[in-house]
């Protein structure tokens, strides 16, 4: 049976690797060497799951969505990570790599994001550890997701607006690598989705899989078995993704639904499907699919949600993509908002513009009633406010 799990040499199929400047040849092998023996003993595990259930809140609910599940005709389960302290999954990884970085000996810490909230995790871990912390966020994002912004700050956190490109996610990891190249020996860089050069997509797919964990024992508590028959997630990086399906990979009873943004539309030019619409590159140290020119120059990416809005996608995601264990639909901007708005009026859930994207999937698709679907909400949707409110009179228009 093939497995979907990442190689000995960090690959997943032909997707990963590490490929990164030499001054950071050191430090990424550092990490590579020492990631596994620590996040694996005993000391490192007891301290982790103590600070996710008395700080995070975890396990994070498992809550059946009644008036959803009548309306799309399955049996639908929401794993509700928005519930989680600092409002998202994030801080999963974020707890988890703060404590490797110190198990490191590394004392300063910086971080990328985009819609805020990996950035909010890292800058809340940071101040309860007593670390210096810096966040690089595009300039464009620090405007649309000032909430975040102020939230960091107050943490005590720098937030360093970044000017160049687009001014979103993919610049804000640019600008990262350019510092941990310039600081390589104390500083410890904390990738934020399933991207980067190896190690990265495994340590935050491991830190993650906490979801899929608490999954199988909600599942059999709910429904006598420990898995479900679909699982769903939106996709950007992948991590709330990865997260999801990271014990369920290689189960070929589960099918795997995700959502990639597809901004205003695949056959435009304001779009982030890089899936379905990119071509094999590499971008920020890994090979992925990455939406580029021909000749490799990348494309600006667009979308609604400043989460999604990057280039490529995880090496996780783009080998279930290739080789059809994953089925992964573009949403584009109007649906999420339909699929946010709906969600709110049924089940009293503000999702985050991120999470909606996975819950316009459901449209899309036909269950039996009997199907077992769990769907993530990735976050909550306090940040994205600004936007709802904005598009409100429309999709109340679109209501009546």
């Amino acid at each position: 049976m093939n497995s979907y799990q990442i190689d000995q040499s960090g690959f997943y199929g032909s997707y990963g690797g590490a490929y990164i400047p030499e001054i950071l040849y050191k430090t990424v092998e550092d990490l590579r060497r020492q990631y596994l023996p620590i996040i694996e003993s005993e000391e490192f595990l007891h301290e982790y799951y103590q600070l996710l259930r008395d700080y995070v809140g975890r396990p994070s609910p498992l809550y059946y969505a009644r008036r959803m599940s009548e309306r799309y005709g399955c049996r639908l389960y929401l794993k509700r990570e928005d519930l989680n302290h600092t409002g998202a999954h994030k801080i999963n990884n974020a707890i988890g790599q703060v404590l490797l970085a110190r198990r490191m000996g590394k004392r300063r810490i910086i971080a990328e994001t985009g819609a805020g909230q990996h950035g909010v995790a890292t800058a809340t871990v940071c101040a309860l550890m007593g670390l210096p912390c810096r966040v690089y966020m595009g300039a464009l994002d620090v405007k649309r997701q000032h909430v975040n912004v102020e939230r960091m700050r107050m943490l005590g956190a720098e937030v360093y607006p970044v000017e160049s490109g687009n001014k979103t996610l993919k610049d804000a990891t640019n600008e990262a690598i350019r510092d941990w190249c310039c600081h390589p020996a104390d500083t410890f860089y904390i990738i934020g989705s399933t991207v980067g050069p190896h190690p990265y997509p495994d340590l935050v797919a491991r830190l993650q899989s906490v979801i899929s964990q608490e999954l199988k024992v909600q599942l059999q508590e709910k429904e006598d078995r420990p898995w479900p028959d679909v699982l769903m997630a939106c996709v950007g990086g992948g991590s709330n993704a990865a997260g999801t399906i990271y014990h369920y990979l290689d189960d070929t009873r589960v099918r795997i639904v995700l959502a990639e943004a597809g901004g205003l539309g695949i056959d435009t030019e304001q779009t982030a499907a890089s899936l379905n619409i990119g071509t094999v590159g590499i971008l920020h140290g890994s090979r992925i699919k990455v939406m580029q020119t021909e000749d490799g120059q990348i494309i600006e990416p667009y979308s609604i949600s400043a989460g999604l809005d990057y280039p490529g996608t995880g090496p996780m995601h783009c080998n279930l993509f290739e080789t059809g264990r994953a089925t992964v639909l573009p949403v584009n901007d109007d649906e999420a908002l339909r699929a946010a708005f709906e969600l709110t009026r049924l089940e009293g859930i503000i999702p985050a513009l991120e999470s909606s994207h996975a819950l316009a999937l459901l449209p899309k698709m036909k269950f039996r009633p009997d199907e077992v679907v769990v769907l993530t909400v990735s976050g909550r949707g306090d940040k994205d406010l600004d936007t709802y409110l904005k598009h409100m009179p429309q999709q109340e228009t679109k209501n009546k």
